[in-house]
């Protein structure tokens, strides 16, 4: 028997059934909660850090990557006839009968077809565009399921929204703590992650406007210019912010430990665990310096070691 088509108790192939599902509508006629509006806009911008000018003003449009936003329930849900549909349930019961009752999302991917403007009153529709076979990873094995929503403005399309989730039964757990997941490498990020194999870090540079980003991407968020270089980072910064995860723990990690936005000397942020103190001394304003730590074979990642301050000088100096 061919791998996905393992069977259930009524003696027909799974995966059968479960293609079966594939082009038939996830959500139909699905309204967004709000119209595009400038407040929305302002929270993502200032959580993601993007000034571009192109998002404020009478003239402003939303930036493309909120897509997905307009589409959402929020907590409270969507109401009305907006919602999943009664196929896109069974689909995702079918797959629990079947063991697979755990989830996670593995990647989207939107294309853009015109901006979206504050007054903008969205609709959206999804279809299940395609069901995978089984496929064993290193969670456990299971099935990717993706849909595709269309979003449009009245008849016009403006955007469309590819979300994959892997739907799988759970691996047996291991006494052996697994490997850290491996950063996922592409054509917009590869230079950074060539530079930390050779124990750089590098940070793109615009060579139209001159601004200095992290992490990498394909064009300027200042100018939207696509040229760029790069520059290399002194390795000195301080602890813009920190959290310390507790729970829920991942496999590959012992908690509890701090993940700090660290701020470099060069005035871009970049995301790392702060080591060299407990984690419960890592404060903001915490001076930190670089360093590239190899964790397994050919996994080399660049973290923070807290630098000595004055005022660690003196209590040791008291004890």
């Amino acid at each position: 028997m061919a791998d996905g088509e393992e069977r259930d108790g009524d003696g027909q192939g799974i995966a059968r059934r479960l293609k079966a599902y594939e082009g038939l509508p996830a959500v139909v006629s699905g309204t967004g909660k709000d119209p595009v509006n400038a407040p929305m806009i302002r929270h993502w911008c200032e959580a993601t850090g993007d000034t571009n000018p192109a998002y404020t003003g009478p003239d402003a449009i939303a930036p493309p990557t909120m897509l997905q936003v307009w589409t959402m329930g929020g907590l409270s849900g969507h109401t009305g006839p907006t919602g999943r549909s009664s196929a896109y349930d069974e689909l995702l019961a079918l797959l629990d009968e079947s063991g697979c009752t755990s989830v996670v999302a593995t990647d989207c991917e939107q294309e853009y077809h015109r901006p979206l403007r504050p007054g903008d009153e969205i609709t959206f529709d999804a279809v299940i565009e395609s069901v995978s076979d089984r496929k064993t990873t290193r969670l456990g094995a299971g099935y990717f399921v993706t849909t595709r929503m269309d979003v449009r403005v009245g008849p016009d399309l403006v955007g469309t929204h590819r979300f994959r989730i892997l739907k799988y039964a759970p691996a047996a757990r291991r006494e052996k703590r697994p490997p850290r997941p491996r950063p996922v490498v592409n054509r917009d990020n590869a230079g950074f992650w060539e530079g930390v194999r050779e124990g750089r870090l590098l940070i793109q540079r615009c060579t139209a406007c001159g601004t200095l980003r992290h992490p990498w991407l394909p064009g300027c968020n200042t100018c939207g210019h696509l040229g760029w270089d790069t520059v290399e980072a002194s390795g000195t910064g301080t602890v813009h912010s920190y959290v310390v995860m507790h729970h829920p723990p991942f496999p590959a990690f012992a908690p509890p430990y701090a993940v700090g936005l660290v701020e470099l000397t060069e005035g871009v942020r970049m995301v790392s665990n702060v080591v060299g103190v407990p984690y419960d001394e890592v404060r903001i304003g915490m001076p930190v310096r670089l360093e590239f730590r190899e964790y397994e074979e050919e996994l080399v990642l660049p973290v923070f070691r807290a630098e000595e301050t004055a005022g660690q000088r003196s209590r040791e100096a008291a004890v």
